[in-house]
């Protein structure tokens, strides 16, 4: 006599490897922290003059003993003068980047500027300088000035595109 039996399967382990998923995890999460920190804007800081400190009304714009102008032009040419064109505190000049160019010359006016102001009351004004690129210059010329003001702790700057007749002569005699 034959008993009649069932013929079971056997049970398998329902157990799941999840190595495969975690290795994958990480790499996803080294990924996005690195694309974020990446992705990131690098900006310089821009701080401009108060509208105080520039104010030109019909004969002119005032307190030009703080107001240095910068104009860029082709083949890394700069030129620089101190205060008004028509009434210069210092005669433009031709100038070079680098430290014994026109970074040597914004630390002495930067100072001057900063010793004046302390003597009349208003010891943390410094110079506004007046970065003027021509169309000839190029952007890499920008941006070297921009590292200049930085390295020089200048703390009032702008970036005009507008030239005066005067400027234009300028830059066309040197």
């Amino acid at each position: 006599m034959e008993i009649n039996r069932k013929i079971r399967s056997k049970k398998l382990s329902t157990r799941v490897d999840l190595t495969a998923m975690v290795s994958v995890s990480f790499l996803l999460i080294i990924f996005f922290m690195l694309v974020g920190e990446l992705s990131k804007p690098k900006i310089m800081d821009l701080t401009l003059p108060n509208s105080c400190d520039i104010s030109c009304g019909p004969i002119g714009c005032f307190k030009a003993n703080r107001f240095y102008t910068i104009l860029l032009d082709d083949n890394n040419k700069i030129i620089t003068y101190f205060g008004l064109l028509e009434l210069p505190i210092q005669s433009p000049k031709e100038l070079q980047y680098g430290k014994n160019g026109i970074r040597k010359e914004l630390f002495y006016i930067n100072k001057k500027v900063r010793e004046y102001s302390a003597s009349i009351g208003k010891p943390n004004n410094g110079v506004i300088v007046i970065i003027k690129p021509s169309k000839k210059s190029n952007y890499a010329n920008l941006v070297d000035i921009l590292d200049e003001m930085k390295i020089a702790n200048i703390d009032s700057y702008s970036i005009v595109d507008y030239y005066t007749p005067e400027e234009t002569k300028l830059l066309a005699m040197k």
